[in-house]
């Protein structure tokens, strides 16, 4: 929205605060995020999209704060705006198999729920996967400390997965270490 209602008269101020205001430069194509979202790249997608949106005012939408409006709410059009901006920000940053499976979503907090409710759960074939990672981590000729880091990074994404995961981090960095 570019504009609210000042007064009765009809003339409009500004409101670059509000979650509805869109910035003219704005487009469905603009999210600046370091990777598209593909099945295995959730945690550091969903970090970044978080960032992107919440530097324009827009995480209220995806976080279920501004749920979508009646058609005769005066501020209908405005969301319906800023709402149809932030699916194409989600879907643009999206593999096509995925950007697929939620084009028929109505608004970006389904389309939100949706890749949480897929790719942010706890699931059998993810640990699998995190623990392969994990496990394939070695040191490989760097400082230990470049190691710890490399290996940290891994783990992060996988701390959900696991109640055990520090003790097992603690296993698999010392079975990379370098004799």
């Amino acid at each position: 929205m570019t504009g609210n209602e000042a007064d009765k008269g009809g003339s409009s101020t500004i409101d670059f605060s509000s979650p509805y205001y869109l910035h003219p430069s704005d487009s469905p194509k603009q999210p600046s995020v370091n990777e598209v979202l593909t099945d295995g790249n959730y945690n550091d997608w969903v970090r970044e999209m978080t960032n992107f949106l919440f530097a324009k005012n827009k995480t209220d939408f995806i976080d279920g704060t501004l749920k979508k409006l009646e058609l005769s709410s005066p501020e209908y059009k405005p969301w319906m705006r800023c709402d149809a901006m932030i699916k194409g920000w989600l879907t643009t940053t999206m593999e096509k198999g995925i950007r697929d499976s939620v084009k028929y979503a109505n608004t970006s907090l389904e389309i939100w729920s949706d890749l949480k409710e897929r790719f942010g759960k706890e699931s059998a074939p993810r640990a699998y996967e995190l623990k392969q990672k994990i496990a394939a981590t070695r040191q490989e000729g760097s400082s230990v400390s470049t190691y710890y880091t490399r290996l940290r990074c891994t783990c992060e994404l996988g701390k959900k997965i696991t109640a055990h995961l520090e003790k097992q981090q603690l296993y698999e960095f010392l079975m990379g270490l370098e004799p």
